[in-house]
């Protein structure tokens, strides 16, 4: 069957700089939030289209974050700051040191945060596939939080252990809540359906002892970092389960919070990629885009079916790469895998946190025109 794209595919990981109106419509949430969302996600898809991008994302404009969202869909949950989640979690003393690690204010970070038992209020991206296919004609991808980023990130002992006494009790309910939104995401004819994990690069090159990213600051983990790797396969292989139709995909992020690079992960995936190859995923979207990522070898033990989420753009900076070199990274890529694998896309999304986005949207579009500039360069 023909694909719906060229080859080289250009798209996005997923979130985009919000407007300021939207961002008070998000705090207050306000009567006209849903006009203004609509008119948002309206103006992203704009942008995407007028430069060439040929795979597009919503932007994800309703959301506070990229997993905060979800308090909004569920029962069960509440989104609380970092600074309020210091009243609960155990180990005071090490979250005021990541804290003040951070380069966001601690009210700016929100956390979506187990307090009772879950149960689907609103289905988490049904509803904005399905506003996406209606303003585009173009193949669309679908975001969503990873199982084992919600496991570890949403259970504090004091306010959760009531609900969910244990990991297991906990991973059971988000895997179902995941599963089954995939799989209407897929009947629906999401193109791809992409889940963000980025907690598995902290695992793989920071390991057990070593300083907690904000994303793992809720629930420590449980065992060695091999061990928390292992669950991670496990439940992603448990969500996508039965789930046809759709390119299924897996963001690995190394953290996108700051724009100083000297306080965000680095580390070869060769550490990571053997972890990888025991998952049933169909795209691995990783970042590239800067020398903390490491040699493109790792590339090569990739399993033989998996497509590339090629990260070769970064995010955080002002600095426009140019298209020839961009390209002559991927034809270096293009060697090891195939051409017919790789999908192009920033590191990471333009606006991660919607008070502290890393980009502007001016500087967004810029970016995604020189992906698809070098995009036509590769098929010329």
């Amino acid at each position: 069957m023909r694909s719906p794209w060229p080859i080289f595919p250009v798209t996005s990981v997923g979130s985009w700089p919000r407007p300021p109106e939207l961002i008070r419509a998000l705090n207050d949430r306000s009567d006209d939030f849903d006009s203004i969302a609509d008119a948002a996600t309206i103006e992203a898809i704009r942008h995407q289209e007028e430069v060439g991008v040929d795979i597009i994302v919503d932007g994800e404009q309703r959301r506070d974050n990229f997993y905060s969202f979800i308090t909004e869909r569920l029962d069960g949950m509440r989104l609380m700051t970092m600074a309020e989640l210091l009243d609960y979690v155990e180990d005071k003393a090490a979250f005021e040191n990541l804290l003040e690690a951070l380069d966001v204010p601690a009210f700016a970070i929100k956390n979506p945060t187990i307090v009772g038992p879950l149960s689907v209020r609103t289905p988490l991206a049904q509803g904005d596939l399905a506003f996406l296919r209606a303003h585009t004609k173009k193949p669309v991808k679908v975001t969503l939080p990873g199982p084992y980023l919600l496991c570890r990130s949403t259970w504090v002992k004091g306010l959760s252990a009531e609900a969910y006494p244990d990991r297991d009790a906990l991973a059971d309910a988000i895997v179902k809540i995941l599963r089954d939104e995939a799989l209407a995401l897929a009947a629906a004819g999401a193109e791809i359906i992409q889940f963000d994990e980025p907690v598995l690069t902290e695992l793989a090159f920071a390991g057990k002892s070593e300083t907690r990213t904000f994303m793992c600051a809720a629930l420590a983990a449980s065992a060695a970092p091999d061990e928390e790797l292992a669950f991670a396969v496990e439940l992603i292989n448990r969500v996508i389960e039965g789930v046809k139709g759709s390119i299924l995909a897996l963001h690995v992020c190394r953290g996108n919070w700051s724009q100083d690079e000297g306080v965000l992960l680095e580390g070869s995936y060769d550490k990571l990629i053997p972890h990888l190859t025991g998952m049933k995923i169909d795209q691995f979207v990783l970042e590239y885009a800067t020398p903390r990522a490491g040699s493109i070898e790792a590339l090569r033990d990739l399993p033989a079916h998996a497509q590339l989420g090629f990260g070769v753009v970064n995010p955080r900076t002002t600095e426009i790469e140019a298209p020839d070199a961009i390209a002559r990274r991927v034809e270096a890529v293009a060697e090891i895998l195939g051409p017919e694998r790789i999908f192009l896309n920033p590191d990471c999304g333009f606006g991660t946190f919607a008070e502290r986005p890393v980009a502007t949207a001016a500087v967004a579009r810029e970016k995604l025109a020189t992906l698809v500039a070098a995009a036509r360069l590769l098929r010329g």
